[in-house]
């Protein structure tokens, strides 16, 4: 059914276009726009409506458009993507359009791109640990499958380097592996360049779907990238039964082209200038995670955001972190010392991180491990900060045998190199070695059990002064 055009446009300012006389629009709606002079139509969709007055958000630049001569048709319909197997080992823009040169996708569906809500009840409870293969992660804040779980970084730290190696190393309990829907949001050409590469070279591209949006495409095209790749991640989960990671980089600049549409829309503004309803629109995002009862598939996110001058009560971190389950933290400091991967175990968190832990799951000493290496690295840090203060000479034995531990668990444990791929068991014996580096009157959150059977009684220092 052909839909009625509309030709009356009263104006055209930055992303937005105003529609007059329009009848029975509906929000979110697609919207056809023809230019005079152009062979192929842009689009957009409705983004609010007033009487007969429909203000239209277009997902191209509007540069070249004029008022006149231009028509406008309401499709009738929500922007839908088209989903495929087939789509898996491909590239696509920000649009959903294919961007590898390869020949264009035969949808087996279409599915709008908003997603369909997951009902509380249907909500299963994440519980299957992840191996990512960097120890810091599973070992300090275990990533279960059906998390959303965000690494905060900063402007110029390895945030994409992490994610690259956590996208390439991932694996389920049964050793299968995940299918990857990787969304860039503008970011440069040089970083878009450097996911597609890597997943390339790791033989990951085939179980890849990646959405490649830069900060040379529409910024209203960002709003909408995200919002393709969960769509394709829920159809290969929930249709076909895979378990899917999804990794969103960078979430900051999906909210600055929140900013901008919302500015264009003379809504008052927020905090720092964002629109009121930010925590809304990320809680979209990020919600779109999960298991889901009667269904094998599962979708996990990790989606990246830098917090401008490395603060943490920037408005997208911080209400990020109301709404995911913990964050990965990058720090600048390890990062400067040269330690890969810099993740800051102390100041990150998973909330699930009991529930993917144990026998069965990864091994019966990781809960009271963990529990004493966050302890003595603790008190390594505050020996360090006292060291500072008063000279290492005004330090006792245990204090200067923590700073030992501290200064080893930094290099040797949190530290392990970008193609270093370690199983959970071998990131754990790691922890017992450098333990042995303490007093064992010290370590008081592991069972004398547990040090008897996981660290050698060679290795095992009764006194301390031996330390």
């Amino acid at each position: 059914m052909s839909q009625k055009e509309y030709t009356d446009i009263s104006s055209i300012a930055g992303p937005l276009m105003v529609v007059e006389g329009v009848e029975g629009a509906k929000y979110e709606e697609l919207v056809e726009v023809n230019v005079p002079g152009e062979v192929k139509p842009r689009f957009g969709k409705v983004l609010d409506i007033a009487k007969d007055r429909a203000v239209v958000q277009m997902f191209a630049s509007t540069t070249g458009m004029t008022a006149d001569g231009t028509r406008a048709r309401f499709r009738g319909e929500t922007l839908k993507l088209g989903v495929s197997e087939d789509m898996l080992g491909r590239v696509f823009n920000g649009a959903g359009e294919v961007a590898d040169g390869g020949p264009e996708l035969v949808p087996e569906q279409r599915r709008d791109i908003a997603g369909e809500p997951i009902n509380p009840y249907s909500r299963e409870f994440p519980n299957d640990f992840i191996q990512t293969g960097v120890g810091s992660i599973d070992v300090m804040n275990t990533l279960v499958r059906g998390q959303k779980l965000p690494i905060f970084s900063g402007a110029g730290l390895p945030h994409a380097r992490l994610a690259a190696q956590i996208a390439r190393q991932a694996t389920v309990k049964d050793g299968g592996e995940f299918a990857i829907v990787f969304a860039t949001l503008g970011v440069s050409f040089e970083e878009a360049e450097y996911f597609r590469r890597e997943f390339e070279e790791a033989g990951a591209l085939e179980r890849s779907v990646l959405f490649i949006n830069t900060a040379a495409d529409p910024v209203v095209e960002r709003v909408s990238t995200p919002r393709m790749a969960l769509t394709t991640a829920e159809y290969l989960a929930f249709e076909k039964g895979k378990h899917v990671l999804v990794i969103l980089t960078d979430l900051t600049n999906y909210c600055e082209a929140l900013r901008e549409v919302s500015s264009a829309r003379k809504e008052v503004p927020g905090r720092r200038g964002y629109p009121g309803y930010l925590y809304t629109d990320l809680s979209t995002i990020y919600e779109r995670a999960g298991r889901v009862k009667g269904k094998d598939g599962t979708i996990t996110q990790i989606p990246i955001l830098t917090m401008p001058d490395d603060d943490k009560t920037h408005p997208v971190p911080d209400l990020t972190g109301y709404i995911t389950e913990g964050q990965f933290v990058i720090s600048r400091e390890l990062y400067q010392r040269g330690i890969f991967p810099p993740v800051d175990v102390q100041g990150s968190l998973s909330r699930l991180w009991a529930a993917g832990v144990g026998e069965g799951k990864t091994r019966e000493d990781h809960k009271n491990l963990k529990d004493q290496l966050f302890a003595s690295y603790a008190t390594g840090k505050e020996a360090r900060e006292l060291a500072v203060v008063l000279g290492e000479a005004s330090l006792d034995e245990s204090d200067r045998a923590h700073l030992k531990f501290a200064d080893a668990f930094e290099a040797e444990f949190v530290g392990q190199g970008e193609y270093e791929n370690r199983t959970v068991e071998e990131s754990l014996d790691i922890g017992w070695k450098l333990l042995s580096m303490l007093p064992v009157t010290s370590l008081k959150r592991v069972k004398p059990a547990e040090i008897e059977k996981w660290m050698p009684k060679s290795e095992q220092v009764t006194e301390t002064a031996g330390a």
